[in-house]
């Protein structure tokens, strides 16, 4: 059985990954922001192995939490879930930067590029990233461009997809993928959304528990909805510019 973390799993389709996760059989340490989600989320989740707890908006609890989940050991496999979504107005982080940006994006460099190596991670992305700005300008939004919940988001679900493949590409020994769990009803899908949450839940637990030689690496799969993949998103120069970017803003470089 694996041994599987899964960030922003206190509720939404984390958490239904979780729970699958653990019908499975599998060990399943989940991730909440603070410790009254953190309780509420062990609460609902029964069979979890334990809990971390950080705050993804800010660099130095990313840096913490990647520190707190090499302390409990290697992980089989990484799923980067938690996200903010379109509807959120422009929140400022301590760090300067949006927070859509810091917690769908950067989050999962930063954790990547500092948690023990795991032999699968997955990048929970959107159909969505097709409307992403591949000029990766200004990813944090701290120019003062007129700002876009939509165009932020789009944007940081390209950037997932970007990530999942570069590291792919770094680390063969690693499957590394990106998927599209649908359209369902979360809190921040909205309570009409048509997707199932079972299945949006079923292929990220795949991926997390099965082989390489199996899931492949380096692809984009949609759960459910219409597959389209964003141009650029193969473009190794695109895919380098991103690391390099969120190294300087996190001080936290790529380890290839």
């Amino acid at each position: 059985m694996a041994r599987i973390f899964i960030t922003g799993s206190s509720d939404g389709i984390g958490q239904q990954i979780a729970r699958t996760l653990i019908t499975q059989g599998h060990h399943v340490t989940l991730h909440a922001r603070n410790p009254s989600r953190a309780q509420d989320a062990l609460s609902k989740t029964p069979g979890a192995s334990g809990i971390l707890i950080g705050d993804l908006s800010t660099i130095a609890s990313m840096k913490q939490l990647a520190a707190d989940a090499n302390n409990t050991g290697v992980f089989d496999a990484v799923i980067h879930n938690a996200g903010i979504g379109y509807g959120e107005g422009k929140i400022v982080t301590e760090d300067g930067i949006a927070s859509v940006f810091a917690v769908n994006a950067l989050a999962p460099y930063v954790l990547t590029a500092l948690m023990r190596r795991p032999k699968r991670v997955v990048y929970l992305s959107s159909g969505l990233h097709t409307g992403g700005d591949e000029s990766l300008r200004d990813v944090g939004w701290r120019s003062g461009r007129r700002w876009s919940g939509m165009q932020a988001y789009s944007d940081s679900k390209l950037f997932d997809v970007l990530l999942a493949f570069a590291v792919a590409r770094h680390w063969p020994d690693v499957a590394s993928n990106a998927v599209s769990p649908g359209w369902v009803s979360t809190k921040m899908g909205g309570a009409h959304a048509p997707g199932s949450m079972k299945k949006a839940a079923e292929l990220p637990a795949w991926l997390a528990t099965h082989d390489r030689e199996e899931t492949g690496s380096g692809e984009y799969l949609v759960a459910q909805g219409g597959k389209g993949l964003h141009s650029k998103a193969n473009d190794i120069g695109t895919q380098e510019e991103f690391l390099r970017i969120c190294g300087e803003i996190s001080g936290v470089e790529f380890p290839s």
